[in-house]
């Protein structure tokens, strides 16, 4: 998907599941502040790390960066790993994004993650869920695909 939907009043995309590939993504959400573009190069990073895992099976996008809002407080992401994935073997920095206190202080962003024998429900249910507000209301989600997936 190309073009993501405009912004609903709140300034949250309308609910449900958007899928673009990170160049899109970047394009759409991280061009038009200082702030955004800042923000758009960590998650390139964190989406690098993941990736290169060879584990990676869904990185969902959530929370302010995939809003309207100006300046958005950090990027959040919801990451489905392969149940072969070992986070005991992944190294150096990109071991970080497996952390998440050590990732909202090194590189600004809230990353939570499981391996897919960890879903309870189903895996539709499990992305889902990330639609959910604090304040019980829905908004809608992006999930980063790979350029092979487009």
């Amino acid at each position: 998907m190309s073009h993501f939907p405009e912004f609903n009043a709140n300034g949250d995309l309308p609910t449900g599941i958007y899928r673009g590939t990170l160049n899109q993504v970047v394009e759409y959400f991280g061009a038009t502040t200082l702030r955004r573009r800042q923000l758009a190069r960590r998650l390139e990073r964190i989406y690098q790390f993941a990736f290169d895992t060879g584990h990676l099976a869904r990185f969902i996008l959530f929370g302010s960066f995939v809003t309207a809002k100006p300046t958005p407080g950090d990027i959040d992401v919801f990451m489905l790993m392969d149940n072969g994935f070992d986070v005991s073997l992944v190294t150096g920095e990109a071991a970080l994004i497996f952390d998440h206190l050590t990732t909202q202080n090194y590189e600004g962003a809230s990353i939570f993650w499981i391996r897919r024998l960890a879903i309870l429900d189903s895996e539709a249910e499990t992305i889902m869920h990330w639609q959910i507000k604090r304040d019980q209301s829905r908004r809608g989600i992006v999930e980063v695909i790979s350029d092979d997936q487009e």
